[in-house]
Parts: C-alpha cells; structure tokens; sequence
C-alpha cells in the first residue's frame, strides 16, 4: 500500500529554499501560458515556443530523465487540450489528440524522443487551431450542437434533440445551424459519420456491417450508398485499398 506523503508542507518548505540556493524558480506564470496562448491562436511559433520551454524545464518529478520528461509532456498535453477546447476545437477531437500522443510515449526511450513526440504533438494541436480560424466563427449553441453530435455519432440524432439541448425551437435552430455552417442538420450529422466510418474502415477491425450498425446507419445498403457518393467507392473497396495505413504504422 503507497504511503502517505509525510509533512507535505515542511517538504515544500525545504524545495523552496533549495531552489532559492540554486537560484532556481518555476517559470513566472505569464511566460509558462504563452506557448498555450500561440497554439490556441493557430500561431506557427507555438510549436518552437513550446519545445523551447521543455528543454529549458528544471522541474523534477521523476528521478528518471526519461520518465520526468514523460510526466512533463502529460502536463503539457493536458493544458494543450484544455486551451484547445476553450479555443473552439470540439472536445472528443482535442481529448483523442491528446490521447493518441500520450499513448505513443511508450515508443519513447530516450528525452530526445519524448521531445520529437512532444513536438509532433503541438504542432498538430496548433495546425488544428489555425485550420479551425480560417472557419466560420460559430455562435455557442452551433457548438454546443456541435459537439453533442460528436458525442452521440452512435444514435439517431434528430433535430428536436439538439434545439431541447440548447433551448432553442427547432425552426430556429435549423435556420440558425444552416447559416453558420453552410449545411442542413441531417447532411452536417450524416457527413461526421461517414467521416467517422471512413476512418474506422481504415484503422479498425470491424466489417462493413458492424460500422453501418455502430453509427446508427437505417440499413448496411443505406451507408454503402452514401459512402459511396462522399469517396467515390463503397465501403469494402476502400477498405481494401487504405486498411492498415495507420499513422503509428507509417
């Protein structure tokens, strides 16, 4: 069983004075979100700014290198998708970021290679932002619809479900979605799960008929249908040319 951290203030205490020797402090708290700030605003120097902070970091919370330097990027892979988020990226999309980075770190054997994978990682997080600007500004209930999509791609979402979860009527909501994003609620809806099945046919496991089923498609004829008008194949040839070519692979 862990024991418990023993007179936790007295060893606060004693890494103060210690740092104070080493003339050593944390970095001012402005300077440490700049990074942050950039990569929410698209700006392409978070990614050195970034990279810039993890190699000039003191901080110690592993004895390791290695393991220090792992448990830094997932502070800083934590306040990427955060500042993600509050700059407008859905939240399955910006946690899945995250996610994907910090599960790679097992491939990580050396600080330098933490380093190269904590740098592919702002940079797609900033990429994404700057993508997201050159977009529409959408009002908060278009986002809020917006990620309830993202969060309920498995079920038959209507129209009215998306006004009640943003206290809107569904006239208005309607009128409302197409004018910020240029597409009708259904074809915006049908168009995330072909994106979703696209990218499950390509890194997953499950048939044609398992990913017509798991997206709430009416009928496995119904998806082939419009899978086939969004890629210009069905959902069997295109699996058969793009599966496997997943990103750890490549």
């Amino acid at each position: 069983m862990r024991k418990k951290i023993e007179r936790p203030e007295a060893q606060i205490a004693l890494t103060n004075f210690v740092n104070r020797e080493k003339n050593y402090i944390h970095y001012i708290y402005n300077e440490e979100m700049k990074q942050y700030e950039m990569m929410k605003n698209g700006d392409s120097g978070a990614t050195d700014e970034s990279h810039r902070m993890m190699v000039q970091s003191d901080a110690k919370l592993a004895d390791d290198p290695v393991t220090n330097m792992k448990y830094l990027m997932i502070c800083n892979a934590t306040l990427m998708t955060r500042f993600a988020i509050e700059g407008g990226l859905d939240s399955e999309t910006a946690y899945n970021i995250s996610d994907l980075y910090i599960y790679n770190m097992k491939n990580c054997s050396t600080v330098d290679d933490v380093l190269s994978l904590h740098y592919e990682m702002v940079e797609f997080f900033t990429k994404k932002m700057a993508n997201l600007k050159k977009d529409s500004v959408f009002s908060k209930q278009i986002v809020l619809c917006m990620d309830y999509i993202e969060q309920n791609l498995h079920t038959s979402i209507r129209l009215d479900d998306l006004a009640e979860h943003v206290s809107l009527s569904p006239s208005y909501l309607s009128a409302l979605f197409k004018k910020e994003t240029g597409y009708a609620v259904s074809d915006y809806v049908l168009n995330r799960k072909l994106d979703v099945a696209e990218k499950m046919l390509r890194f997953s496991d499950y048939s044609c008929a398992d990913i017509a089923n798991y997206l709430d498609f009416s009928s496995q004829s119904y998806f082939t249908e419009k899978f086939k008008s969004k890629y210009n194949c069905t959902p069997a040839v295109y699996r058969n040319k793009n599966y496997n070519k997943h990103i750890l692979n490549s």
